[in-house]
């Protein structure tokens, strides 16, 4: 199983996913590893990234990804995915059955208190906005509302994707 934690900045894909992984085992790649220096410097300056700043990025992040699935590796990503040809170029050629969007939806709010206490990240507060602007609403996510204590987003991921899937939540006092 691949998930990919999607969402705009400051959603918790980061803080979110390490727990998930630390819970699941599974691999752990954080999307904001696979920008260019450039890209960085572009978005520290509150400059918002075109679709062509984003495509090595996006190709980066893919090759991740089919590697995962042609060796059989269960992993997790956390990375923006805003719009829907950036999902589709990350998950070409990977079986759809194989993989699976989580979508952290966020109140405005507080994705801006989350920000003001964030320190030492390059992405600019200021470029919150943008990312609204550019998300496209997923129709294929699990969406899930993480204004809650982490630890209790991750439980609530890991009892969704177990009904998905047919088998009792963990909730329900099985194991899954």
């Amino acid at each position: 199983m691949i998930l990919i934690l999607m969402g705009v900045t400051a959603s918790g894909k980061t803080t979110v996913g390490k727990l998930l992984a630390a819970e699941t085992g599974w691999q752990f790649a954080e999307g904001d590893d696979f920008h260019s220096e450039a890209n960085r410097q572009k978005m520290h300056q509150g400059i918002p990234l075109t679709d062509e700043d984003r495509a090595p990025w996006l190709a980066s992040m893919h090759d991740l990804l089919l590697s995962w699935y042609e060796s059989g590796t269960s992993g997790i990503l956390a990375c923006s995915a805003l719009k829907q040809k950036y999902r589709d170029a990350l998950t070409d050629q990977i079986p759809p059955l194989s993989l699976r969007f989580v979508w952290l939806d966020v109140p405005r709010e507080e994705l801006e208190r989350r920000l003001r206490n964030r320190k030492g990240h390059y992405m600019n507060p200021n470029l919150l906005q943008s990312q609204l602007d550019t998300l496209e609403i997923p129709e294929d996510a699990l969406r899930i509302s993480d204004e809650e204590d982490p630890r209790k987003v991750v439980q609530r991921i890991l009892d969704q994707l177990l009904v998905q899937e047919g088998k009792p939540s963990q909730q329900e006092g099985l194991d899954g």
